[in-house]
């Protein structure tokens, strides 16, 4: 048997999080198209019968501007120290450039994969031009995929699971996921959120589950302004309602979710509350 962690990490929006859920066959990340959407690690778990391999889905690499930003870079980061293989996902639809290798520096690339995810968006002479491009950076190896439509996923996972150390089963065949119940409703509250919200307030939102009675949950959003309470709770409460329903449609029948918002002044900005709310 092999077992052993792999580390996808990158540049914002390049799809790391859609490239774990693709892998593990069913959601284990939220995902938005709002850059630095994941912020805490989230480990998906796939369990072949020669090999159990743990990806590791870390926020996106960018130049920070408060205490969330210099956290969630740090917490990426640390992931690329403790794992068997990094993978350094870029876009195919963005030309690899500075930000990609200042990525690729701060970890070994001569032993790391790059994965030029998006293949599906680009023509084959643009993903010629990208896998040339990713070359320079000195990888072991390259490999196009889409996580969108499955494309490449299935030689990428292949090559993974060679390289993967002898070793036992980390979590029962049937785990998928290693993120707690509430921290995934949470998660999954923010993700409804960010598909309804606009300019800075995506990144002024946190969320976590205060109450955990079963089927009863209840969940705080946490925000920066008092102006910006009212744009997520909505006309009436209609944002509020919306976010609720879709969250509720992922979860088991019969679950109650209890949305309510809350004042944090300048949370991210501030190192204690961000250290607080789990990131």
């Amino acid at each position: 048997m092999r077992s052993g962690f792999v580390a996808l990490v990158g540049r914002p929006n390049v799809g790391k999080s859609s490239l774990v859920n693709s892998i593990c066959g069913q959601k284990v990340s939220i995902v938005s198209n709002k850059p630095q959407t994941t912020r805490v690690r989230v480990r998906g778990v796939l369990t072949r019968p020669e090999a159990q391999i743990i990806f590791v889905d870390t926020p996106g690499l960018h130049k920070p501007v408060t205490a969330l930003g210099e956290r969630v870079n740090a917490t990426a980061l640390e992931s690329t120290g403790d794992v068997d293989v990094v993978c350094l996902v870029v876009d195919a639809t963005q030309q690899v450039g500075k930000g990609d290798q200042w990525v690729a520096d701060r970890f070994d690339i001569s032993k790391a994969v790059v994965v030029v995810n998006k293949i599906d968006r680009v023509g084959r002479k643009e993903l010629l031009a990208q896998l040339q491009r990713a070359s320079e950076l000195g990888a072991e190896a390259y490999f196009p995929v889409s996580a969108r439509t499955g494309e490449g996923v299935a030689a990428l996972v292949e090559f993974l699971s060679l390289r993967m150390p002898e070793g036992p089963l980390y979590f029962p065949d049937d785990v998928v996921s290693d993120l707690p119940d509430e921290e995934w409703v949470a998660e999954l509250v923010r993700e409804q959120l960010l598909a309804v919200t606009h300019d800075e307030l995506p990144y002024s939102i946190a969320t976590r589950v205060t109450e955990w009675e079963w089927p009863r949950v209840r969940c705080e959003i946490i925000v920066e302004r008092e102006s910006q309470k009212g744009m997520v709770i909505g006309k009436g409460g209609a944002i509020l309602k919306a976010v609720g329903e879709a969250t509720r449609k992922q979860l088991p029948p019969g679950v109650f979710i209890e949305l309510h918002v809350k004042v944090d002044k300048d949370w991210q900005r501030r190192p204690d509350r961000v250290e607080r709310l789990g990131y």
